[in-house]
């Protein structure tokens, strides 16, 4: 198993996204998983709607990734954030780091960089773990079904 490597205390509050190292911008990352759960756009306004469908790679159980480095081997259409990308992206969450920052927003408290504790984003109910099911149990006709809204994301439920 591979350490992280050491990074400043508080980084992220110093830093621009684009000058931020890999093992920076990788550690902002909260883990939730919402971000790999499937969207659908509608053509006739262009909105975009979360689902409650994990990516075929997404680990329902514990809300990562499985093969997170190849990743876009996988699923061709999984999309690597980056700084440049990240304030064009209206269906990140709004508990995002990434939106967050670009956003001139600090981290939320339960965030893990902020308590030490991967496990902080579960016990704040932000996490996907438990919430989603796999891609492969809904049939492509259905996903409409499956439409959400994370509880956050309600106007006064953060």
């Amino acid at each position: 198993m591979s350490r992280r490597p050491e990074l400043a205390p508080r980084f992220w509050e110093d830093k621009a996204l684009s000058d931020m190292s890999e093992a920076e911008w990788e550690a902002l990352c909260d883990g939730c998983g919402r971000c790999c759960c499937h969207k659908l756009e509608f053509e006739d306004d262009g909105e975009i709607a979360q689902t409650d469908i994990a990516c075929k790679l997404l680990n329902i159980d514990t809300a990562r990734c499985r093969n997170y480095p190849r990743r876009q081997e996988f699923v061709p259409d999984c999309l690597r954030l980056t700084p440049e990308l990240v304030p064009g992206l209206s269906w990140l969450p709004q508990s995002c780091a990434y939106r967050r920052l670009s956003e001139g927003k600090g981290l939320p408290d339960w965030h893990p960089l902020i308590t030490g504790d991967r496990k902080s984003v579960v016990r704040a109910g932000i996490s996907v773990r438990g919430k989603v099911v796999p891609e492969d149990s809904v049939h492509p006709d259905d996903w409409e079904e499956r439409l959400i809204v994370w509880f956050d994301e309600i106007p006064g439920g953060e």
